[in-house]
């Protein structure tokens, strides 16, 4: 299975490979280290691709740019530091453009409206990654979260949930969960049992 990390933006689209969504692909997120530890514990592998994407917004708070050019120059150069500081396949960059061909088997590329967010949910997938794509919803990987210590499965999820609010003008986001995937069933029912703990759905 060919997963890749990429941001939860509702735009992300991976035509090849499975996308496992985590707001700004992880970059400057607290925790990230600890989570990357028990998704592949999950995920039962160690290699695991990551990928930037075009108008990351997490990127551009984080590291208060003006301009969107300048937003995904810094995307492509972190993303790239980022894989080699956790022994990610970097992948490249999803543009908006036709789909497009990446290193390690990855494919895709950016398909909402630039400069806008049209999503009006949150997609937790906690079987396996993304297995079906909606343009209307945020994604954010929550296969390990049954494995891991509450605090940090709170604390990264609702920083995450908290984040796409904001961008999304403070909307109140309607939550989902996509189940399917490799992950064996009594995987899945934990991470979703630990999602209803945290009160997330």
């Amino acid at each position: 299975m060919d997963y890749v990390l990429t941001c939860g933006d509702e735009g992300v689209q991976v035509n090849a490979g499975t996308r496992l969504g985590i707001v700004g692909a992880g970059f400057q997120l607290a925790g990230f280290s600890e989570v990357l530890k028990y998704l592949r514990k999950s995920l039962g592998t160690d290699e695991l691709r990551i990928a930037g994407s075009a108008e990351n917004d997490w990127m551009k708070q984080q590291l208060d740019l003006d301009t969107w050019d300048q937003v995904d120059a810094s995307t492509q150069q972190h993303i790239a530091a980022l894989a080699d500081e956790h022994k990610l396949l970097y992948a490249g960059f999803l543009p908006f453009a036709d789909p497009r061909q990446l290193k390690h088997d990855i494919k895709g590329h950016m398909v909402r409206p630039k400069k806008v967010h049209v999503a009006n949910g949150i997609s937790f997938t906690l079987g396996g990654g993304e297995q079906t794509y909606h343009l209307g919803r945020y994604v954010i990987s929550a296969e390990w979260i049954g494995a891991a210590p509450e605090k940090l499965a709170k604390s990264v999820l609702e920083t995450q949930v908290a984040f796409y609010t904001q961008i999304s003008g403070n909307q109140k986001l309607l939550r989902v969960c996509e189940e399917r995937g490799a992950l064996d069933p009594a995987v899945v029912k934990k991470n979703k049992k630990r999602l209803e703990n945290l009160g997330l759905i």
